[in-house]
C-alpha cells in the first residue's frame, strides 16, 4: 500500500468507531452520566477499574485529569498493569477470584459506584469485579464491546469460568463497539491485522460520560470540583483548594 494510505485508513477507522458510539450509544452514555452526577451530588467517589493490560488506560484517562471530576478514584492495580510485566498482567486478568480480592480491598460496597472497563468484557478479573461489587451492594457500570464478548467462544481460555459477558452482569452498560480482535487494518500479503481501536473508543465513552455528568450537575445548581492542569498558570492554586478533601479518600492521589 502507498505510504500514508495506511494512516489514512486508520484515521477513518478511528473516526468511524467514535461516530458509531456517538450516534448509537448516546442514550446509554447519558443514562450513566446521570448515575455519575447523582454520586457526586452525594459527595461519593466514582471508582473505576480497567482490569488488565491496556484497559488500565481507561481508568487513568479520567483520573486526575484536567477538566475531569475530582471524585473519580482510579483503581491502578499493579498486578494487572503492563509495567509489572505484560505476560504476568495477562495471566492475572485471567485468574478467577482476583477481581474479587481487588474490589474487597478497596472496600467497594453499598452506595458505591464502580465503573468496570474492558473492551473484551470476558476475562475473570473483569467479571469477578462486577459480580463482587454488585454482591456488596454497589452500582456497577460496565463498558465493553458487546460484539466482542458475544463472539468469543465459551471455551476460550480468557473467559471467566461462568462464561458470562460483562454487559450481562452489570446495572448499566455502554457498548464501546470494538471489533473482535481490536485491530482493524489489513495489509496485502500480511497475515495479522494491525491498528487497535479500543483505547480511542474507551476514552471517548468515558470523557463523554464525564462532561455530560458535569453539565447535569451545573444544571442542577451543583458546582463539582474539577481538576485544572497543573501545567497552566494558576493550576496548582486551583487544585490545592480541594486536595485535602480527597487525599485521604482517593488511594492513588
Amino acid at each position: 500500500m502507498r505510504q500514508g494510505s495506511v494512516m489514512d485508513a486508520y484515521y477513518k477507522e478511528v473516526i468511524g468507531i467514535i461516530t458509531d458510539i456517538h450516534e448509537n450509544e448516546k442514550e446509554r452514555i447519558l443514562q450513566c452520566a446521570r448515575v455519575v452526577a447523582d454520586q457526586v451530588k452525594e459527595d461519593r467517589l466514582i471508582h473505576i477499574w480497567g482490569p488488565g493490560g491496556h484497559s488500565n488506560l481507561a481508568a487513568m484517562e479520567v483520573f486526575f485529569r484536567a477538566g475531569g471530576l475530582m471524585h473519580v478514584s482510579a483503581i491502578l492495580n499493579q498486578e494487572t498493569m503492563l509495567n509489572g510485566g505484560a505476560m504476568k498482567s495477562m495471566q492475572v486478568e485471567r485468574l478467577p477470584g482476583y477481581g474479587r480480592i481487588v474490589v474487597n480491598d478497596y472496600g467497594i460496597g453499598k452506595g458505591d459506584l464502580l465503573i468496570v472497563v474492558n473492551a473484551y468484557g470476558i476475562n475473570s478479573a473483569t467479571i469477578d469485579a462486577a459480580l463482587t461489587a454488585k454482591e456488596n451492594g454497589a452500582t456497577v457500570i460496565g463498558i465493553c464491546s458487546h460484539e466482542h464478548a458475544r463472539n468469543t467462544p465459551p471455551d476460550h481460555v480468557a473467559r471467566h469460568p461462568s462464561k458470562k459477558n460483562l454487559q450481562d452482569v452489570v446495572d448499566y452498560t455502554i457498548d464501546c463497539k470494538v471489533k473482535v480482535g481490536d485491530a482493524v487494518l489489513e495489509l496485502p500479503g500480511f497475515e495479522q491485522k494491525i491498528g487497535a481501536l479500543s483505547t480511542f473508543a474507551n476514552a471517548y465513552v468515558l470523557n463523554a460520560m464525564v462532561v455530560e455528568a458535569i453539565n447535569m450537575l451545573v444544571e442542577d445548581g451543583v458546582n463539582p470540583p474539577v481538576w485544572r492542569s497543573g501545567n497552566c498558570t494558576g493550576g496548582d492554586e486551583w487544585n490545592n483548594q480541594f486536595i485535602q478533601r480527597f487525599r485521604s479518600a482517593v488511594r492513588c492521589l
